[in-house]
């Protein structure tokens, strides 16, 4: 199997990485400003759970470099913080897409307007395995880094967009449709990639900014 054998997996509804986010007015003028105080409690437990993602992640590479499985319970468990993690971003700097308070929860959260959802593989390649986290990713890394930023001194296009509808957002209470979906499309371009890195799909992401709340040909829910 191969990087470019299964690259059209990623087609619309039947993508195994699904990222959808809906902007949920209305959104406060002011709320984003301190988002990033509400956020702490998040951001503190997400420091330790990503701790065990990476210990996870090392577990499950042997696991498939044996058995050419996901362990199932790993597979859920970094599904789940990674589920997590979208959600507080949504809410915070990478979106700002609603002002609804994110939950605790490695669960799915349905009624949440960001959503996350990774198909679990029933056999993953051993050889993949070797080289998709760091050599087969790197084109993609450093379209990223232009893309969503590359440190907190570089926010990146995304971000930068980010900001711009915040300050939109604060004098004209509203936020530019267009540039959500933008947004939308660098942050699902970047789970994906992340999907992949985490070595939970061997289907190698696109060179593809599919913006918008859903992705391609499931039909708009905002």
């Amino acid at each position: 199997m191969t990087a470019t054998d299964t690259s059209t997996a990623y087609t619309g509804p039947d993508s195994p990485v699904r990222l959808t986010g809906r902007l949920d007015p209305p959104l406060s003028r002011w709320l984003w400003l301190v988002k990033w105080v509400l956020s702490i409690p998040h951001y503190i437990v997400l420091f330790f759970l990503w701790i065990a993602v990476v210990a996870v992640t090392i577990y499950a590479f042997f696991a498939i470099l044996f058995t050419e499985r996901y362990p199932r319970g790993a597979f859920d468990f970094n599904v789940g913080v990674l589920r997590w993690t979208w959600r507080v971003a949504f809410y915070g700097y990478s979106a700002l897409g609603t002002d609804r308070y994110p939950p605790f929860s490695l669960d799915p959260a349905p009624d949440y307007p960001a959503t996350l959802e990774i198909d679990y593989p029933e056999r993953l390649s051993r050889g993949l395995v070797l080289v998709k986290w760091w050599l087969l990713a790197i084109p993609h890394y450093l379209v990223l880094a232009a893309l969503v930023g590359a440190s907190d001194y570089f926010p990146g296009l995304a971000g930068l967009l980010v900001l711009f509808a915040a300050v939109v957002l604060l004098f004209k209470d509203r936020y530019p449709g267009n540039i959500f979906d933008l947004v939308m499309g660098a942050n699902r371009w970047a789970f994906r990639v992340v999907a992949y890195a985490m070595l939970m799909r061997d289907e190698y992401p696109p060179f593809r900014l599919d913006q918008g709340p859903t992705e391609p040909g499931t039909g708009s829910t905002s």
